[in-house]
């Protein structure tokens, strides 16, 4: 099984889109995760930087400027949704990633405290 480390500057990505009131709060993730050709197409016109920056977690032992490097995306390339870091903290924690399990946890709380959710 992969192992992840927790990508900072992608924390800090998402936090400033909160912070930023850049999230959707009701999506169906399977159906707004961005796909392959999501991926690609935004990579065509995007760093490599800017694409690890959707992702929460680093494959540990995958090279830089591969998607085998990105994991656990929680937004649609555009804006964080609410789903996209759900199912980061359900899927983390289903493969016992603590640490990045952790970071979408707080994440989420943090989504939830500006979006006025109780």
């Amino acid at each position: 099984m992969a192992t992840y480390e927790v990508n900072k500057d992608a924390v800090a990505h998402a936090r400033r889109l909160i912070d930023g009131r850049q999230y959707v709060l009701d999506s169906d993730w399977g159906d707004v995760q961005p796909d392959a050709e999501a991926q690609n197409a935004y990579l065509e016109k995007h760093s490599w930087d800017d694409y690890a920056a959707w992702h929460l977690g680093l494959t540990e032992g995958a090279n830089d400027g591969t998607k085998a490097r990105y994991a656990f995306v929680y937004g649609d390339l555009r804006r964080v949704h609410r789903s996209g870091l759900i199912a980061c903290v359900y899927r983390a924690a289903e493969w016992r990633h603590k640490q990045v399990e952790l970071a979408a946890h707080d994440l989420l709380q943090r989504l939830d405290k500006v979006a006025g959710i109780d």
